[in-house]
């Protein structure tokens, strides 16, 4: 008989609740050094040698030999042939959740707009998309098309002028699914590369591979530390941390749906994060029961159990009211309330990366097909930040028009302020200005 799983089972009313809880949570997202110094030289080297470097490194991490980076390029018409080589289900299936995606992130597009205040002054907002971005793909045992499509799709839905891919292909296989999705994303090129060394190479460059302006895409800890040592240089989008799953339930939901939503971030990794907030004790029994009837029938069985037993939890709180405050403290990546009325307990959250209201509204349709993005802040981010979107890959530029009556007015309010600050030819641009009116 398989043992039971060991996950926390904590109370509100405990006394130590809030320094057992804060314990749970920690995460030590701290550098480690051996990464960053590894990073760091492979970084040096890319920026020295360019495409020699990145050939050097694709032979030697993914036993690829190529003669040039271009014999590395992925064709338009390749990816269109992997898209087309699928099976009729899978085809079907990612193209109806492009079509999903593509929908919601059209709602996002930000415009341009001008107003004309009392002088006469015209300010306004342009907005622009940027002009090349990269999208980092993980390669090997990790195949994510959906996470090409979450990042392809914005990218193209505001305009980005062009989309540059890397995915490295060790031993050189090549994932069907995740082509297809690079197709119907729109990717424009794509490089079969990966690792620090890629991310170098979108940053900074080489003879073969344009520079981009942003680095968004999920990788490993090298590829995160990469990113993290050439923002400055690009935008990126995140550093992601573990995955995270939050349910809120009122007692009436099937434990056996709440048992595989807590499964279904578990299973990503040892790290991934699942807790339950519920006031009923028995429907915590209920699901504790559930995890450990169904948890031998889970391929990933052994990651989910060390991932529940190490960061998990079960939580009986007083009221649901409680559970929104814990929740909102918590800021969860994903925010299940699976409960009555679940827009009422909604309008009590603060925090959360994506919020799934009712008891069908399974976490996993927002992984893939929702329509909603799912690259999603973790480690209580979500209190300062957001969802991936069209907005990530567009930018803001102030339009300012003065009249000459304008120029009087504000000149005179400049003046004065510059002064203030002692910044006297601040001052004398705006007073020349006011002689002239």
């Amino acid at each position: 008989m398989t043992a039971s799983v060991r996950i926390a089972r904590l109370s509100t009313l405990q006394s130590d609740f809030q320094s057992v809880l804060a314990r749970l949570l920690r995460f030590d997202a701290a550098q480690d050094e051996a990464i960053a110094k590894t990073v760091k030289d492979i970084i040096a080297d890319l920026r020295a040698r360019g495409d020699a470097a990145l050939l050097d490194y694709t032979a030697r991490f993914d036993q690829v030999s190529a003669a040039s980076v271009a014999a590395l390029e992925i064709s338009k018409s390749e990816l269109k042939q992997a898209f087309d080589s699928l099976p009729a289900d899978q085809r079907e299936a990612l193209s109806e959740a492009a079509a999903r995606i593509r929908e919601f992130h059209e709602l996002q597009k930000q415009s341009s707009w001008t107003h004309t205040d009392p002088s006469g002054n015209r300010l306004g907002q342009r907005v622009t998309a940027l002009d090349r971005a990269g999208l980092y793909v993980p390669g090997g045992k990790a195949a994510y098309p959906s996470s090409v499509l979450m990042n392809a799709i914005p990218a193209k839905v505001a305009g980005v002028g062009e989309l540059i891919m890397v995915v490295p292909t060790p031993q050189g296989t090549r994932n069907s699914l995740v082509l297809a999705a690079a197709f119907l994303g729109g990717v424009d090129r794509v490089f079969t590369i990966g690792g620090a060394q890629a991310v170098a190479a979108l940053a900074y460059g080489t003879a073969t591979i344009p520079a981009v302006d942003k680095i968004v895409g999920p990788g490993n800890a090298y590829v995160a530390e990469a990113k993290r040592q050439v923002f400055g240089q690009v935008g990126i989008d995140m550093i992601a941390g573990p995955s995270e799953i939050l349910v809120i339930c009122d007692g009436k939901t099937d434990p056996d749906w709440i048992a595989m939503d807590l499964f279904s971030q578990a299973e990503h990794d040892e790290l991934a994060q699942s807790i339950l907030l519920t006031p009923d004790a028995a429907f915590t029994d209920a699901v504790q029961a559930s995890i450990d009837r169904l948890i031998d029938s889970m391929p990933r069985k052994d990651v989910i159990r060390k991932s529940m037993e190490g960061r998990g939890a079960l939580i009986q709180v007083r009221d649901l009211d409680e559970a929104c405050e814990i929740a909102s403290s918590i800021a969860a990546e994903h925010l299940e309330i699976s409960t009555d009325q679940p827009e009422r307990w909604a309008e009590k959250i603060r925090h959360a990366g994506a919020i799934f209201l009712g008891r069908y509204a399974s976490e996993s349709l927002g992984d893939y097909c929702a329509g909603p993005n799912h690259v999603l802040p973790t480690m209580r981010t979500a209190r300062f930040s957001s969802p991936l979107g069209v907005y990530d890959f567009q930018k803001r530029t102030s339009m300012i028009e003065i009249s000459e009556s304008g120029a009087l007015a504000l000149g005179k309010i400049a003046s004065t302020l510059a002064q203030g600050e002692q910044l006297p030819a601040h001052a004398r641009a705006a007073e020349l200005r006011l002689k002239s009116s």
